[in-house]
């Protein structure tokens, strides 16, 4: 499970960073400097955010496949909260452009989710983890050699 996870995060990469740089570049165009820090806060924050999940969900994929949606749902849950905490202390500042900072997140996160979706649809997922085949497999003969006499 964990190298078809591997994959996908490596496959929705490269489509993210593209968005990201249209949307800093589109946003720098229009609102200028103040567009431009916002715009590469809002990337700052979804690799970061998006950064935590591969972390977390990757180190609970070598436990099992129900401690990754748990790691996952857990981490989803902290970030909400975390991104709730800094959008609120981030109201009325003048630093930079808030607009550019949330179009450029929602962007990349539309980005990035949809790019997942993409290439878990064409990653090749084992309906059976190996090792436990080859365990099962070793037992298999392991009882035909015993049965045998041998």
């Amino acid at each position: 499970m964990l190298t078809s996870y591997e994959a996908v995060v490596r496959r929705a990469v490269g489509p993210t960073v593209a968005v990201a740089a249209v949307i800093v570049a589109v946003s720098a165009a229009l609102v200028g400097t103040k567009g431009l820090i916002g715009a590469l806060l809002g990337v700052a924050l979804v690799i970061v955010f998006f950064g935590i999940s591969i972390v977390v969900v990757g180190r609970a994929a070598r436990v099992s496949q129900s401690a990754m949606m748990v790691a996952a749902l857990a981490s989803f849950l902290v970030k909400i909260v975390v991104l709730a905490v800094v959008l609120s202390s981030l109201n009325g500042t003048t630093a930079f452009s808030l607009k550019a900072l949330g179009f450029t997140a929602v962007g990349c996160i539309l980005a990035w989710n949809a790019a997942q979706v993409i290439a878990a649809t064409r990653v090749k997922t084992l309906y059976v983890e190996p090792e436990q085949s080859q365990q099962q497999t070793a037992q298999k003969s392991d009882q035909q050699t015993a049965q045998r006499g041998g």
